[in-house]
């Protein structure tokens, strides 16, 4: 497909999420378009759309404009989608903040982006009173849930925020003018700031124009059929819960059944429900989802294709226990949108989903669908080797860089970078970050952080973040080869896999910190027995902790360095 062939495939989805929306609250507005879950509630597109029309109408009154910033620090989803709505469709910036942030994290983010207004729930007052002295002044909306509403909380309903805040009730916004604003929006203008979680420093903040949100769900549009049904139980501070479950559905006709976070137990009883047909399944959930006794009730469900982040090598087990027609795969980030892209045909002609039950494109058109975009597609029984992501996507070219930014060959491993193939598709820069933002875009390449290499066949395999490589015996080892083989053991749940600097010579010892499985029991002695098996000497780990929960970022990443700092701190040697 050549650029302008590109061009008009874009043109042709809508360019801008919030306009395509519009359409379909004009096209099908009687279509339930947003399905809370938490409160059995369904919102209509066209309802959906009156109340974010007011939301823009009231902040506008409220002075924020075009290109003005407004933060959303709260749990509940319903309320920060319309906010999210509202706040596009007078061409503001939707910057959402971790509702697990509190303190310093708080603080700082705020006074990073400066917002012109916040939106916050009865529950983050606390916090928000935390940090009274030490962010500046701006205007903030309130949701207080009613007693009989879920999110109702006893214990934070009678705490009033700090005098010195002004404040309104965010029910009041859903009052007052519904038009459609008709707000000139361009794909270049920013839509977003989304932070990074900042293991290694202060986070940073995204900025991501509205041609990245089309970049992050570009393939996602082309297989979404408006009966569909997207499930999401993401948070809406990252990405795939934000564009790729909730911005797809909006951008598709398609209605998202929504819940505030992911339960195991109430996993499927939601499926049903809802009859979603699409999910996306982060790599701490799948197990969960195992640990039930298999039975032939397992597939008869509506959910015919799921995303897995990143994929385990049993994906093809789960797919044919619960019926995934298809599994997709890629390379998502907060900063490149979506750069790679792969699907796995995990059923071929057998029935996955049963057919009573199957919704949408047939499998046969979304095979060709595939062959057109060239995204490749892999039969479910084959051998896939791990870090499978798939092919570069149409909208970045992707390579594998040396030190000195030269492109490297098949089979070498290095830094996996990205050029636009239009203009717009990258984030902007890392807000009120210049020097960051140059060093990542040095020599033309946007420079991910990762570590990768590509095959002859023009596929690319994710080998671990740049710096987490663990040099043993000779070999380069990553500490992601470590934790998927470590976790594929069945009484292992989550690890951690991480260097320290061997007693004895230049090289590393390796460490392994393991959170055990809910309701297993697991001996060192047990397991080192399974990893002599499973592992080849030079990889095995000479240092095993057992843990009931490993430190995590509020964004949910390990904080390997707390974990080194414990094990040097025990074997009495220096960090």
């Amino acid at each position: 497909m050549d650029v302008k062939q590109l061009e008009q495939e874009l043109r042709d989805d809508g360019e801008i999420v919030i306009h395509a929306f519009e359409e379909w609250a004009e096209k099908r507005p009687n279509k339930t378009f947003f399905h809370y879950g938490e409160e059995d509630r369904r919102i209509t597109f066209a309802e959906f759309n009156r109340l974010s029309n007011s939301i823009a109408h009231n902040l506008r009154a409220m002075g924020v404009q075009k290109g003005d910033r407004v933060s959303l620090f709260l749990m509940n989803p319903l309320v920060t989608t319309l906010a999210m709505f509202g706040i596009w469709k007078i061409g503001a910036i939707y910057c959402p903040i971790n509702f697990n942030y509190q303190g310093r994290l708080l603080s700082y983010q705020l006074n990073d982006t400066q917002p012109k207004a916040l939106v916050t729930e009865q529950a983050r007052v606390p916090l928000l009173n935390q940090v009274r002295s030490d962010i500046a002044a701006f205007d903030i909306i309130l949701h207080s849930p009613k007693e009989a509403e879920h999110d109702y909380d006893p214990e934070h309903a009678e705490i009033t925020l700090d005098k010195e805040f002004r404040w309104r009730a965010f029910e009041r916004l859903l009052q007052g003018k519904s038009e459609n604003p008709a707000t000139k929006i361009e794909y270049g203008d920013t839509a977003n700031i989304i932070y990074t979680s900042g293991t290694t420093g202060p986070a940073k903040g995204v900025v991501q124009p509205y041609r990245w949100i089309h970049n992050y769900v570009f393939y996602n549009l082309k297989f979404q059929h408006p009966d569909d049904v997207v499930y999401n139980d993401l948070p809406l501070y990252h990405v795939a819960g934000a564009f790729a479950n909730i911005a797809r559905a909006a951008w598709t006709g398609c209605t998202v059944a929504v819940w505030d976070k992911f339960s195991p137990f109430e996993f499927w009883q939601r499926i049903q429900t809802s009859g979603a047909t699409s999910a996306i399944l982060i790599d701490v959930m799948i197990p969960w989802l195992l640990i039930p006794e298999e039975t032939p009730e397992d597939r008869y469900n509506t959910l015919k294709q799921v995303h897995m982040q990143p994929l385990p090598e049993y994906h093809n087990k789960v797919a044919r226990r619960f019926g995934f027609d298809f599994v997709s795969v890629g390379y998502g980030q907060t900063e490149a949108g979506a750069g790679c892209v792969g699907i796995i045909d995990e059923f071929g002609d057998e029935e996955g989903t049963p057919k009573e039950l199957y919704k949408g494109y047939s499998k046969e058109e979304g095979r060709e669908m595939a062959q057109r975009l060239g995204v490749p597609v892999i039969p479910g029984n084959a051998k896939i080797k791990k870090g499978f992501m798939g092919h570069s996507t149409l909208l970045l070219r992707a390579a594998i860089l040396n030190e000195h930014d030269e492109e490297l060959p098949a089979g070498k491993h290095g830094h996996l970078a990205f050029r636009e193939t239009l203009p717009s598709v990258l984030m902007k820069e890392y807000f009120n970050k210049p020097q960051a933002t140059l060093e990542t875009f040095r020599n033309s390449w946007f420079h991910t952080g990762d570590g990768a290499y590509r095959d002859e066949d023009g596929s690319f395999y994710f080998v671990d973040r740049i710096g987490g490589f663990i040099r043993r015996r000779g070999e380069n080892i990553s500490s992601y080869q470590i934790e998927d083989i470590m976790t594929s053991h069945p009484k292992v749940g989550v690890c951690a896999a991480f260097p320290i600097p061997a007693e004895e010579g230049e090289e590393d010892d390796i460490v392994v910190f393991i959170v055990v499985q809910p309701g297993e029991e697991l001996s060192e002695e047990e397991l080192r027995v399974w990893i002599k098996a499973e592992m080849p000497k030079f990889m095995r780990p000479k240092h095993i902790r057992f843990v009931d929960l490993l430190p995590q970022t509020p964004t949910f990443k390990v904080e390997k360095y707390k974990l080194r700092e414990k094990i040097l701190r025990e074997l009495g040697r220096k960090s």
